[in-house]
């Protein structure tokens, strides 16, 4: 039982230092992602980084094109855009 919890309980402390940590909401997160790709937002998650706590926003476009853009949750510049 242990041995199942242990590893849960650190990735749900991983994610709550993580967002504790962020500069940048949620909201902002969504409006950085949407200047480089315009469209649906479909999916935005704070997952941590290698150095610090990513958004990861995904974007439906009016051709139906899915992006994912990579923001850092302190600076609020683009990481990678897909």
């Amino acid at each position: 039982m242990k041995q199942f919890l242990f590893p849960s309980l650190l990735t749900l402390l991983l994610l709550i230092s993580a967002a504790a940590h962020a500069d940048i909401g949620k909201q902002q997160a969504v409006s950085i992602a949407q200047g480089v790709y315009p469209g649906r937002v479909l999916a935005v998650k704070l997952v941590p980084g290698n150095n610090a706590p990513v958004y990861r926003v995904k974007t439906l476009s009016a051709g139906g094109d899915v992006h994912i853009i990579v923001i850092d949750a302190n600076s609020g510049n683009v990481i990678s855009k897909q």
